[in-house]
């Protein structure tokens, strides 16, 4: 009705665009960067789109709205874009490096968020100093080398933030600006301590591993193999053809990828990963495949209402959305997504763009991705990752609803996840690929962190305690199309337990069936359940409406959930999980369910070939 009503490209900026070619990727790029033009400052030095802040200061949050539009630029002009108007971008890097000017960015200092920003410019520098700097006076280029130098100088956050200061190397460089090769040098020893094995990281000192992995470690790595050609970049190179597989099958065959970790207001920018490929000429993965994950991608979010209805981007993930952000995330921060309009770089004739676009591969088998505690199967239309779970307790307090992106027990591309957004009424929980326990019925916990995480062929298992006093066993396994949960509580109190499958969107057609052990979400394009299939106390089903705008990709969704109590002592609960892009199909799969789990086997597997999951094994915390 919605749509008879309204034109399709509300809120939609892609509407109409069959991104298929070079051509339609540009005319996207644009389609993004044009409403910006409008809120940049009379300087050219800021760009503000929204009174929400960030934590840090609005002079460094105005910085992000100029530099993060560099990432998508700097390559299209390469590429031969020919709309982009230069003279405000030149003259805001004029300005904003001024410390007599009022857009005057304010003085990089260590860690602050200007080092982040001053990396597109270093870039973009490299890309296009005819544009950039060339247009600029004397005493013009004095002050952006100087802060250039400051800024190169600073320590940066110890994580992925220390590729910055080599990019700002390498655009400094390209101007016949030499600066501390000691710093660089620094700081690629320590980005290789980082490294986990088989192309992954852990970024930082923490254990996490998310999509910063491929859009900025391998991202990073593969522009400066691919524009500095050192010999110390041929480990990025190798790293990045040790993962590629890996991050294939974060890929759903119809284009969305898996939603995990923080920062999803970054979007596609995670389709960076294929253009850096192509740029640095690797072809671990073919240039057609790479070409249709790639476009694929970009296809997905044309069908998503993710721009606010002047056309820009707002924080949010598939629609606008502010209950899922990050603390630093401020109004100009999703512009990171122009990150995946790096093939621009490239010109038609390039193998990625000339090839024929491929279509997805069949992935029939498991991907078993021990270095960051993933199972990952490739069921149509979607990429569903079960999770040991990674640390979000003392290490990750600056992440908001850190559990939920980290610690869940399923993740997906299709379905996205869900955060809480009332930690103080149990019973209106969401409680999505997650299980909660109340001893009061009010509040609640999750796994927030293990205790110990293993591996074992295709199988997963964690420790952990959700109350200081209370131990949990979990093991995650595929069963064919089904996700099986296993739980083994022990407790020294009676405890409620809600315990949840997928959100599905809502559609105003929605049949649900709900009752002993069971809850079934079916719409007209999907299906949603979880079964309970062995558990020593009985649960009882509901299909949940869950609160607006607490999932990433619906704004209003359903989910099945199954709600007991614990009693005290030793209890096991186990549920299969299916969630299909099909719903009469899954319909079919229910009538047939999976064995239920037997303990004892699963833990003698565990003990027979369950090796750590990396993460959890010398990262320091």
């Amino acid at each position: 009705m919605t749509d008879m009503i309204f034109p399709e490209t509300l809120f939609k900026p892609w509407a109409g665009n069959p991104l298929k070619s070079r051509a339609d990727v540009e005319a996207a790029l644009k389609a993004l960067v044009e409403p910006v033009e409008q809120y940049r400052s009379a300087g050219g030095a800021r760009i503000r789109l929204d009174a929400h802040a960030a934590h840090f200061d609005q002079a460094s949050a105005d910085l992000e709205g100029y530099s993060r539009l560099l990432w998508g630029l700097a390559p299209a002009k390469v590429g031969g874009a020919t709309w982009i108007d230069w003279t405000p971008i030149a003259r805001g890097l004029a300005n904003g490096c001024d410390p007599a000017h009022p857009e005057y960015w304010g003085d990089p200092f260590d860690r602050s968020q200007r080092l982040v920003e001053l990396a597109a410019i270093g870039f973009a520098l490299r890309l296009v100093p005819d544009k950039l700097w060339a247009p600029l006076s004397t005493a013009e280029r004095r002050n952006v080398v100087a802060y250039l130098l400051k800024g190169h100088a600073c320590e940066y956050s110890d994580n992925n933030w220390k590729f910055f200061r080599l990019l700002v190397s390498m655009g400094l460089r390209h101007v016949g600006v030499d600066c501390d090769r000691e710093l660089d040098d620094q700081y690629r020893q320590e980005l290789d301590a980082f490294y986990l094995g088989d192309g992954w990281y852990h970024d930082g000192d923490t254990r996490r591993a998310d999509h910063y992995i491929p859009f900025a470690f391998h991202f990073y790595g593969l522009i400066l193999a691919a524009l500095d050609g050192g010999d110390w970049t041929k480990r990025y190179r190798e790293r990045a053809r040790l993962i590629a597989g890996d991050m294939a099958r974060w890929f759903a065959d119809d284009g969305p990828a898996l939603c995990f970790g923080r920062s999803m207001t970054y979007r596609f920018a995670i389709a960076g990963l294929f253009g850096a490929m192509a740029l640095a000429g690797e072809e671990e993965i073919p240039f057609g495949q790479q070409k249709g994950y790639f476009l694929r991608h970009l296809r997905w979010w044309a069908k998503r209402p993710f721009a606010a209805r002047d056309g820009v981007m707002p924080v949010g993930y598939a629609y606008p959305n502010l209950i899922m952000s990050e603390p630093y995330n401020s109004a100009q921060s999703p512009y990171w997504a122009l990150k995946a309009f790096l093939p621009l770089m490239l010109p038609a004739d390039h193998p990625f763009w000339a090839s024929d676009e491929d279509a997805c591969p069949q992935r029939s088998a498991v991907s078993t991705q021990r270095h960051i505690g993933f199972l990952i199967a490739n069921p149509a239309g979607d990429a569903i990752a079960l999770s040991c779970g990674q640390h979000t307790s003392a290490e990750n307090t600056f992440i908001r609803f850190a559990p939920e992106k980290y610690a869940k027990f399923a993740y997906s591309g299709r379905y996205g996840f869900s955060i809480e957004n009332d930690l103080w009424r149990f019973d209106n929980s969401v409680l999505e690929s997650m299980i909660g326990f109340s001893d009061d019925g009010v509040h609640f916990r999750v796994r927030e962190t293990n205790e110990e995480a293993l591996v074992a062929n295709n199988l997963l298992y964690a420790r952990w305690r959700p109350f200081a006093d209370v131990l949990v066993e979990t093991w995650l396994y595929w069963d064919g199309d089904f996700q099986v949960r296993l739980h083994r509580i022990d407790t020294p109190r009676t405890l409620a337990t809600i315990e949840g499958g997928f959100a599905v969107g809502r559609d105003a057609g929605e049949v649900c069936k709900q009752g002993a052990g069971r809850a079934v979400v079916a719409t007209a394009t999907d299906l949603s359940a979880i079964l309970d299939i062995g558990s020593t106390n009985p649960r009882e089903g509901r299909c949940h409406i869950a609160a607006p705008n607490t999932n990433l990709v619906s704004a209003k969704t359903l989910v099945p959930q199954l709600r007991g109590t614990v009693p005290v002592g030793v209890s096991t609960l186990a549920v299969a999980v299916l969630a299909q892009a099909d719903a009469t199909e899954g319909t079919r799969k229910l009538s047939r369910l999976p064995a239920a789990p037997d303990v004892g086997a699963l833990r003698r597997r565990v003990s027979e070939t369950g090796t750590t999951v990396t993460l959890m094994r010398g990262v320091p915390l």
